[in-house]
């Protein structure tokens, strides 16, 4: 049998986020008492579970195109004992989502293109006196093209974050809340992210097109866009209609 490459083994989250601001933005999120908590490209949906474990009273539906993800989420919901109150669906990102009182995004807003118009299109899924979280890109600094091309990007395709945020108001939303993750989050998950391709060619030492892989994507990261590219995560307002 063939040994298979890890598929994102040594990650707790697809993104910069430590347990330890994960289980804020869960229990910041819980304490507004939500009962219906959607994500959108929610992965193994490891957020979305860490939410409904400090939202008790809510219900939970995530979504993305992943199957194997998907699959990934419902066993460890499974062995939390949240079966009951989450539902995770593959390949459904495009299909019509009803609005709810929480809304997740987390690296997922590429799928409408420009993050301006993800967040118009995010809008309408929060209902009135709800919120978003949205994870997603900027530019720490000014990028030069070589630092851009190390993430297979150009200096114009992300916005800095005084912008971003501007986006989101532009969209109808109210900032809530502003973090971006710090320097040990996007070691540990740009470390965790290779950790599955260098198990791999520790093993197998004839990988070449494994530790290539490996070596250009560290390369991409340590001489291109680390200490430049960003990661926030906002979270958004939905005024109540009154």
């Amino acid at each position: 049998m063939t040994e298979m490459i890890g598929y994102y083994d040594h990650l707790d989250f697809n993104s910069p986020l430590s347990g330890t601001r994960a289980d804020a933005l869960a229990a910041a999120l819980a304490r507004r008492g939500p009962v219906t908590v959607l994500d959108i490209g929610c992965g193994w949906a490891e957020l979305l579970l860490r939410v409904l474990a400090a939202a008790p009273d809510a219900r939970g539906l995530g979504v993305d195109s992943d199957e194997k993800l998907i699959v990934r989420g419902r066993d460890n919901a499974v062995r939390r004992g949240l079966a009951d109150r989450v539902e995770l669906r593959a390949g459904e990102g495009s299909a019509p989502l009803e609005p709810a009182d929480a809304v997740l995004c987390i690296g997922a807003d590429h799928v409408w293109g420009d993050q301006a118009s993800a967040l118009a299109a995010l809008h309408p899924l929060v209902r009135p006196g709800g919120v978003l979280l949205i994870g997603t890109g900027y530019w720490q600094r000014p990028p030069t093209v070589a630092q851009a091309a190390g993430l297979g990007a150009t200096p114009d395709e992300l916005p800095d974050l005084a912008t971003l945020v501007d986006w989101s108001t532009a969209a109808g939303f109210r900032p809530v809340d502003i973090q971006t993750a710090n320097e040990d989050e996007w070691n540990a998950f740009e470390s965790g992210y290779l950790a599955d391709l260098e198990e791999y060619v520790m093993t197998h030492p004839s990988a070449t097109a494994q530790r290539e892989q490996a070596d250009r994507h560290r390369a991409g990261w340590l001489r291109g866009y680390r200490g430049v590219l960003g990661f926030a995560y906002l979270t958004l307002g939905v005024p109540s209609l009154r």
